[in-house]
């Protein structure tokens, strides 16, 4: 692959509030843009088991496979790993009086969720995803 479409392939995506606003709806705007959670429990993607590519509801970026899916019994969507490491960034999150670990698309810099050092092998971390900030494409298999 040249080097331009590697560049294309991964340019950040910008917008105006009032853009994503438009685009995301009140909760999704709330979670991506304002760094909110949904309530545990209650995502549509918390209990979906089919195989696919959960992808970034602001820009559609990749962000993880059903295979790295596990039951955390947390309430949100769980993974072990994202598609790839530069699916995601990492920040640190001092909120709330706690300190954990921010999970953004690296390409929209959406609000995902949170990483957590207590997930199972191969990775011992879990990506605890709000499900509003997801949108699922099922494989075609």
């Amino acid at each position: 692959m040249s080097e331009t479409n590697t560049q294309t392939k991964t340019a950040k995506v910008e917008k105006t509030d009032a853009e994503w606003r438009a685009q995301l709806t009140p909760e999704q705007y709330h979670i991506t843009r304002e760094k909110g959670t949904e309530p545990a429990f209650s995502g549509a993607l918390y209990r979906n088991h089919a195989d696919g590519i959960y992808r970034c509801v602001a820009c559609d970026a990749e962000l993880f496979k059903s295979d790295a899916k596990f039951e955390s019994g947390s309430g949100w969507p769980s993974f072990y790993q994202p598609v790839s490491p530069n699916a995601i960034e990492e920040h640190e999150d001092n909120s709330y009086g706690m300190r954990r670990v921010e999970v953004t698309c690296a390409r929209c810099g959406a609000h995902l969720g949170h990483v957590f050092p207590d997930g199972p092998r191969p990775t011992g971390e879990r990506f605890c995803i709000n499900s509003a900030a997801l949108n699922f494409e099922k494989s075609n298999s």
